[in-house]
């Protein structure tokens, strides 16, 4: 197909797996450098199953055994790293892991839910009701 009879949408993938193919040799540190636009939406060293995490550029974004456990320490290769701190990126501001965030919003989302389940009846009208119902069908 040539460059002529490619539809707008094509080249604006085209255009967009560029972008992201050229962050390959040296992905961005922070979450507000990469790409936004329709290249967020294109997997970082393309389509799976192409090559294994080791053989592509994936490998730039650190070791694929690198695992994070409960208790704050982290292993690679099965093996507890002396410097956890060494395998961690800064903290995404307002997140949950950021120490100057005034308020995780997960935190004020549930308690907002929480505040609009307050509204509701605690008279026990509903439970008379029932019990109201399962007389009269005894009394049938």
């Amino acid at each position: 197909m040539s460059e002529e009879e490619k539809t707008e949408h094509q080249k604006k993938m085209e255009a967009a797996k560029e972008k992201v193919k050229k962050l390959e040799d040296d992905p961005p540190q922070k979450l507000e450098d990469w790409p936004d636009g329709q290249a967020k939406y294109e997997t970082f060293g393309g389509p799976d199953g192409d090559h294994s995490y080791n053989e592509g550029p994936e490998k730039n974004l650190g070791p694929d055994s690198l695992r994070y456990r409960e208790d704050g320490s982290v292993e690679v290769g099965g093996e507890e790293v002396d410097d956890p701190d060494e395998f961690r990126g800064e903290p995404i501001p307002g997140g949950p892991t950021d120490p100057e965030a005034t308020d995780n919003p997960d935190a004020k989302r549930l308690a907002d839910d929480d505040e609009g389940s307050d509204d509701q009846s605690d008279d026990g009208s509903a439970e008379q009701s029932d019990e109201e119902s399962a007389e009269r069908s005894e009394q049938s």
